[in-house]
């Protein structure tokens, strides 16, 4: 059999699995806070997110051509295949190694990493676009910041608007409004994760030479909506109770509050055709929102064990990938 179809095929294979696993893992960035409140049960918000994440998913294709195009040149890639198969293997990885642990790291980190340390593992660092991956540095870096920033302001704004409204009532609509909150935030969750997927599918396409240029097929963008919006349905417990609980106790104001946060900063990412990590922004919306109502609520010693594994997901995933590169050299 040829062994470029091979290779093509255990990747479409390893991108719908990471694809899935990218649902669980990243399902507690759409509904841990409203899980949390008790505006969702479980199985409804588990419901809402995998539904609403399909839709974002076959919404938008700008951030997959970003991922296309703008880490390594496709088409000038040596040992493309083997190098595309190395870095989703090692995403993977990392993925499940920290779904375990329930610690909510980036599987955006972890792909953009691996994609990076397999290709410069195969060819050196001059096959890295740096003007790209630096671009798609700089928004995984900015946001979660952007993300504390508006939360913060969201929540000062709802503090201010409703200071003299009636607890009882307020808590009420704010519980009803979660409902919409979590929709949005798993709609733009779809925009942007399973976009990253669908790039390196396309990428690894082109590098086998049966596709021609960065736009998404049709059918990968039906085949990973539907590998996140069922891998969404499985849900991600260990880092629901994390995200949801361990950061700062979350009332339905503070769960709507970093809800619409964001998911504004995630939807203003995919329109910019930029990879967002949506773990990071979701967290740093959450602390955002915990420091407006009150610095010490915010469990910080949790945030800086989130923000390390933020830190070192990227160069460990890499590492990890030249690794695997090395190995799947042998026997391709």
């Amino acid at each position: 059999m040829d062994t470029v179809l091979v290779l093509t095929a255990l990747i479409v294979f390893f991108a719908l699995a990471f694809d899935f696993i990218n649902g669980f893992h990243d399902t507690a960035n759409a509904i841990a806070t409203s899980v949390s409140t008790r505006a969702l049960s479980p199985r409804k918000a588990i419901i809402l997110a995998a539904s609403m994440n399909f839709i974002g998913a076959l919404t938008f294709t700008g951030v997959a051509k970003t991922i296309t195009k703008d880490i390594v040149d496709p088409f000038a890639l040596e040992n493309g295949s083997i190098v595309i198969l190395a870095a989703l293997i090692a995403a993977i990885v990392w993925n499940l190694i920290t779904w375990y642990y329930g610690i909510p790291s980036s599987s955006s980190h972890a792909l953009i990493g691996s994609v990076a340390g397999a290709a410069v593992s195969a060819a050196g660092f001059d096959v890295l676009h740096y003007k790209g991956f630096l671009k798609i540095l700089e928004s995984l870096i900015i946001s979660p910041f952007l993300a504390l920033a508006v939360g913060f302001v969201i929540m000062s704004l709802f503090r201010f608007i409703f200071k003299n409204a009636n607890l009882t009532r307020t808590t009420k609509g704010f519980r009803m409004f979660q409902v919409v909150t979590a929709a949005l935030q798993s709609f733009t969750h779809g925009t942007n994760d399973a976009q990253k997927t669908m790039g390196i599918i396309t990428l690894a396409l082109i590098a086998a030479n049966y596709h021609t240029s960065d736009n998404v097929p049709v059918w990968v963008r039906i085949a990973a909506a539907l590998a996140m919006g069922i891998g969404t349905s499985v849900g991600g417990w260990k880092i629901i109770k994390t995200v949801g609980g361990k950061i700062m106790k979350i009332r339905p104001v503070n769960g709507a509050a970093a809800d619409l946060s964001s998911a504004l900063v995630i939807f203003s990412a995919t329109l910019l055709h930029l990879p967002v990590s949506t773990t990071h922004v979701i967290s740093s919306a959450i602390m955002g929102v915990g420091a407006a109502q009150r610095v010490r609520g915010v469990k910080w010693g949790v945030a800086q064990r989130i923000v390390l594994t933020w830190i070192i997901t990227l160069p460990v995933s890499a590492l990890i990938s030249g690794f695997v590169f090395q190995i799947l050299k042998l026997f391709f």
